[in-house]
C-alpha cells in the first residue's frame, strides 16, 4: 500500500498544483481520526480556501472532482467524501489495501526501511563510570540508545555506537581506596570505613581477586593484579578493568554492543582539552575574572557565562565535554545523539555554546540530546531499592534475572524517556494479555503455529504466498489489519525523527490487537484453497512486521510460547 499511497500522493500534488501554482509541494495525507470516515484524508481545501478566495467546501468539491478524474484515484479509490468545513476523506478499494501484503512479503526484513544514505551518525549511550555494576537507570539508557540506533539504521543512516567513560578522577580514586580497605580486612560499618566508600559486595570480590593476582579482561582493556595490598595504583587499574568486564557481561546479557569505548583520560593525554581551550581563547570567547577562566556562553543563549578553568587550574566538567564533541565532529559524524539522565539538562546549553564558540564549523543544535528519568522497581507490591551485590540500588542484572532480557527492554521502552516509569516485576513475568511484551510476542507465535500447521499438513511454502490472489481479503477485520500493516514505514520514520522508540511499542501492541481480532473473526486454514492462501499471506505478512518491529526494540520474536 506504500506504493499505492505514493501514487495517490503524486496525483494529489498534480491536482493541487493545477489548482494553485506552488500548492503541489504541500500535498499530504493524514489518517482520519475516526476509521469509519475513510482510510486517508487531506485538509488541502481548507488551506487553499483563503488564497483562492472561496469557501472551503467549494474548494473541496472542485478538488474532489479533479482527483476522481485522475487514473490513480480511479484505480485505487472507492469513494471521496467531504465532511465538516472541508475535510476530504478518501476510502480505498480493497485491492489498494491488499498491496501492503505483497510489499511486506517481497521486502521481508527490509520492509519499512529506507535506502542507505551517505551520512554517518554517532549515538553515545550508557557511558557509565566503572565504579560499580550497571543500575536500572543504565538499563533504560541502554535500551533507549540501542533502539534509537536501530531506528536510524532503518532510515538509511550509518550508525556508530560509542561508550564514553571516566577512567580517572575522584570517583575512581574512591573506588581504589574502597578496594584497598577491603583487601586490608576492613568492611562497611568499621570505624576505619569512610562514609564516601563504595559498600557493595562487589568491592569485596574485587579485593579478593586482586589479592589472588588474577587477570581480568574487558572489551577495551586487561590487567593482571600484583596482589600487593599497598599497590594502590595497580588496585585502581585492576578495579577499573574488573568493573568494565562486569559491565561487558551486563551489556552482553542485554544484547547491547558498542563500536568503540572512548576514555575521558585520553582527552587530556592527547592534548585535545588544551586544544579546545586554545581555540576558544583565540576566538575571543573567553575572559579572566577572579582568577578563573570564563566562557562567554551568554553569547549563545546560555543564562550566564560559565567557568572553564577554576582558580586551582583544574577544568570544570563541561570543558572535556566540548573537547570530546569536537572529536566527534572531526571524526566525520554529521549527526550526534547523546542519551543521558535528566540530571545532565544543565550541561546542554554550555556544551553547545562551547562548540559554537570554538569555530570549527559545527552547526547550531549539535549534538542532539535524549534525556531520561530514573526507574522505580516494584516487586510483590513493594518498591525494591537496594541490591545486596550493589549495596545501594537495583542492578540491570537483577532485573534481567528476575524477568528476561525481552521484558526489560520492552518495558523500559514503553514510555517516553522523560516520563517517570515504574517497572512492575510481577507484571513482566505474567503470561497473559496484561503483559504487553507477552501480548505482542504471543501474536507472533500464534501466527507461526498456523504457518507450521500448514507446512506440516500440506507442505506449504511461505515464499509461494507472494503470488497469492488476495481478492478474498475483503472483510472489515482483514482490511483493518492491512491498514495497520501499512502504517509501519511511516511510524518508523516519525519515531526516528522524534527519538521515540516508545512509538514502536505502541504500534506493535496495536498491530497485535488487530491480528488477534482478525484471528477471532476468520478461520485461516479453510478448505477453499484460494481463500486459505490469501489469509495465510496476510498473517505471514503480519508476522514479518511484528518480527521487524520487535527487532528494532532488540526483542526476540519467538515462534513458540
Amino acid at each position: 500500500m506504500l506504493s499505492v499511497k505514493n501514487e495517490l500522493l503524486q496525483a494529489l500534488a498534480a491536482v493541487l498544483e493545477q489548482t494553485l501554482p506552488g500548492a503541489g509541494a504541500k500535498a499530504a495525507f493524514e489518517s482520519p481520526k475516526v476509521a469509519a470516515h475513510g482510510d486517508l484524508a487531506t485538509t488541502a481545501a481548507m488551506q487553499l480556501a483563503k488564497p483562492l478566495k472561496q469557501a472551503p467546501r467549494q474548494v473541496a468539491e472542485s478538488l474532489r472532482s479533479a482527483m476522481l478524474a485522475t487514473p490513480a484515484f480511479q484505480t485505487w479509490v472507492d469513494a471521496i467524501d467531504i465532511a465538516g468545513p472541508g475535510f476530504i476523506n478518501i476510502k480505498l478499494k480493497p485491492a489498494a489495501k491488499q498491496q501492503v501484503v505483497r510489499e511486506v512479503l517481497a521486502d521481508g526484513e527490509r520492509f519499512g526501511n529506507r535506502p542507505a544514505r551517505d551520512q554517518r551518525m554517532m549515538v553515545e549511550f550508557v557511558s557509565a563510570n566503572p565504579t560499580g555494576p550497571l543500575h536500572v537507570g543504565h538499563g533504560r539508557q541502554a535500551a533507549l540508545g540501542d533502539a534509537i540506533c536501530n531506528l536510524f539504521q532503518t532510515q538509511g543512516w550509518d550508525v556508530y555506537r560509542e561508550f564514553y567513560y571516566n577512567d580517572a578522577g575522584v570517583q575512581i580514586q574512591t573506588l581504589a581506596n574502597s578496594v584497598q580497605l577491603r583487601a586490608k580486612g576492613f568492611k562497611p560499618g568499621d570505624a576505619e570505613w569512610p562514609e564516601a566508600a563504595y559498600n557493595g559486595d562487589y568491592i569485596a570480590d574485587i579485593a579478593a581477586d586482586f589479592l589472588a593476582k588474577k587477570t581480568v579482561h574487558s572489551d577495551d582493556r586487561e590487567f593482571t593484579a600484583s596482589g600487593d595490598v599497598n599497590d594502590l595504583d595497580g588496585m585502581r587499574l585492576f578495579a577499573v578493568a574488573y568493573l568494565r568486564h562486569e559491565q561487558d557481561l551486563d551489556l552482553k546479557a542485554f544484547a547491547v554492543k558498542f563500536d568503540n569505548y572512548y576514555l575521558e583520560s585520553s582527552l587530556y593525554t592527547s592534548g585535545k582539552v588544551d586544544d579546545a581551550v586554545r581555540r576558544l581563547r583565540e576566538a575571543g570567547k573567553t575572559y579572566e575574572h577572579d582568577g578563573a577562566l570564563w566562557l562567554k556562553s551568554t553569547d549563545y543563549g546560555d543564562d550566564k557565562d560559565r567557568v572553564m578553568r577554576k582558580g586551582d587550574g583544574s577544568y570544570t566538567y563541561f570543558v572535556p565535554d566540548v573537547a570530546y564533541h569536537i572529536t566527534k565532529w572531526e571524526r566525520g559524524f554529521q549527526k550526534v545523539v547523546n542519551i543521558q539522565g535528566t540530571d545532565h539538562h544543565g550541561t546542554i546549553a554550555r556544551v553547545r555554546a562551547g562548540l559554537q564558540a570554538a569555530g570549527v564549523g559545527i552547526p547550531e543544535g549539535f549534538p542532539d540530546y535524549v534525556l531520561h528519568t530514573m526507574v522505580r522497581v516494584v516487586r510483590g507490591g513493594e518498591e525494591v531499592k537496594i541490591s545486596k551485590r550493589a549495596g545501594s540500588y537495583v542492578t540491570l542484572r537483577d532485573l534481567i534475572d528476575w524477568t528476561s532480557k525481552d521484558a526489560v527492554r520492552f518495558f523500559l521502552l514503553s514510555r517516553k524517556p522523560d516520563t517517570e516509569y515504574t517497572f512492575d516485576v510481577d507484571l513482566a513475568i505474567t503470561q497473559n494479555n496484561e503483559n504487553p511484551v507477552y501480548y505482542v510476542q504471543y501474536a507472533h507465535a500464534r501466527i507461526c503455529s498456523v504457518l507450521a500447521a500448514w507446512r506440516e499438513k500440506e507442505g506449504g511454502d511461505v515464499a509461494s504466498l507472494k503470488a497469492a490472489d488476495l481478492s478474498a481479503l475483503d472483510s472489515p477485520q482483514a482490511q483493518a489489519l492491512m491498514l495497520q500493516l501499512a502504517k509501519y514505514p511511516e511510524m518508523l520514520t516519525a519515531a526516528a525523527a522524534d527519538f521515540a522508540p516508545h512509538d514502536v511499542t505502541f504500534y506493535l501492541r496495536d498491530l497485535a490487537a488487530s491480528y488477534h481480532s482478525y484471528y477471532d473473526a476468520e478461520r485461516i486454514l479453510v478448505d477453499d484453497e484460494a481463500v486459505k492462501r490469501a489469509r495465510l499471506a496476510l498473517v505471514a505478512a503480519t508476522a514479518q512486521v511484528l518480527h521487524n518491529g520487535l527487532a528494532v526494540l532488540g526483542v526476540s520474536a519467538p515462534q513458540k510460547m
